[in-house]
């Protein structure tokens, strides 16, 4: 009688015996994974059932926030988010918008596609499934299936950014977001409204994966008496984490606060699950920013690992800082999960950010700053900052209303910024 028996590389698990239908285990975490399809053969190759039933099992899921973010920016340069970051993240930061990295998912929407013999074919069905613990069980046709997983969304207040589309194709599931109620200040492409930011969101697909009457393909192994096939699939972020921060230097109470509302231009409304290629149609996004006041301007080298705050040199300069974190798509018609520099890029679009700050006397305007440089560098997320000198900035005088809007342009060095009047 045939059996099978699901080991999993460093995550061994005792499971059940079962029959022969069970032939495979797919597991992934979101850093590496290892897909190991077990059996255990004590008959010859005579009495094998008309279909295989599967199981897939998901262990605990770490995220790692500077894990996900260590990448390449340019030729043997690895980016390092946290040698930029000031603003920090506080309990009140937490409260607001949440944690400053992903968090780990819970819920996991699964789809498998059933290509008959053809591998790599286009989709004859779907079969859906809703997964509330780390682990399927289910029967599969004899032939080649694609497998696609992604987490579910849950949200504090119960309503979601993501819309998922996946009656246009059986090929491909599609998430995009929509439109929100807030203007889109300054080069907003083909729109006047902002959207709304996207949540977190990780996906899993592996295609081709064969199951076979003749355990072709699968590896004996005499030590546990079973033959095995490994594949490898991993589960990666398709949206990305930007932190934006506004360092007000010399502001002696010129700017005293933000009203909160602040856009990114220039990025994708959408993305393709399966490939993880975002789509062409591009967006502003719009997300929430905070205020700080009086904060060192801490380097790098002065903080410690486990308290970024800490140990702020006595000649640090005082500073306040406007602060905010998005979720995007990423830029427009790129798959920057397979990029490994920004010089491989293609964007085409310019990315300008947008924040409106309130002065002393009462007015308020909106500033635009050109960071196309930066978010072409940190094409899988990361810190945007922008260095604006307040003494620079003309206080705005018009009665009624708001009052001008200014333009910072990225200088090709990154560091320098100027006004165009």
């Amino acid at each position: 009688m045939r059996r099978i028996k699901t080991i999993i590389s460093k995550f061994i698990k005792p499971m059940r015996l079962m029959s022969i239908g069970r032939l495979c285990l797919l597991f992934f975490t979101l850093h590496s994974s290892l897909v190991i399809l077990t059996a255990c053969i004590r008959e010859p190759y005579l009495h094998l059932y008309d279909s295989a039933e599967t199981d897939f099992d998901i262990p605990v899921v770490d995220l790692d926030l500077e894990v996900l973010w260590d990448y390449e920016i340019g030729y043997n340069i690895t980016y390092d988010w946290k040698a930029e970051w000031n603003y920090g993240w506080d309990e009140e930061d937490k409260e607001i918008f949440g944690e400053i990295g992903y968090t780990e998912p819970s819920v996991y929407n699964l789809r498998r596609y059933f290509t008959k013999d053809e591998p790599y074919g286009s989709h004859t069905q779907v079969l859906s499934h809703t997964l509330y613990e780390p682990h399927f069980q289910g029967k599969f046709d004899w032939g080649f299936w694609d497998i696609l997983i992604w987490n579910e969304i849950h949200t504090p207040d119960g309503v979601q950014s993501i819309h998922f589309d996946e009656a246009s194709s059986l090929d491909s599931v599609i998430a995009y977001t929509n439109s929100s109620m807030h203007l889109s200040r300054y080069q907003a492409p083909r729109y006047t409204n902002s959207f709304y930011a996207p949540e977190a969101l990780f996906t899993a697909y592996e295609r081709a994966i064969e199951i076979n009457q003749n355990l072709e393909g699968f590896v004996y192994d005499k030590e546990r008496d079973i033959y095995i096939k490994k594949l490898n699939m991993t589960m990666q972020p398709i949206t990305y984490i930007y932190l934006i921060q506004v360092i007000l230097h010399n502001n002696k109470g010129r700017i005293t606060s933000v009203d909160g509302n602040a856009n990114l231009s220039g990025m994708a409304r959408s993305t393709t699950l399966n490939t993880g290629v975002a789509g062409e149609e591009a967006i502003t996004i719009y997300f929430n920013t905070r205020m700080k006041k009086d904060m060192p301007l801490i380097p790098y080298d002065s903080r410690t690992a486990d308290d970024p705050g800490a140990s702020a040199p006595a000649s640090a300069e005082r500073v306040d800082i406007v602060g905010g974190r998005l979720l995007s798509f990423g830029l427009c018609n790129q798959a920057v999960n397979r990029v490994s520099r920004a010089e491989e890029l293609t964007d085409k679009y310019s990315h300008y950010l947008d924040v409106t700050m309130q002065f002393n006397n009462g007015m308020d305007s909106t500033l635009v700053f050109n960071v196309t440089k930066q978010v072409r560098e940190r094409y899988k997320g990361g810190v945007i900052t922008v260095e604006l000198d307040v003494d620079t900035v003309p206080i705005p005088k018009r009665t009624g209303g708001s009052g001008f809007n200014a333009v910072v342009k990225d200088t090709e060095d990154g560091g320098t910024f100027v006004f165009e009047m």
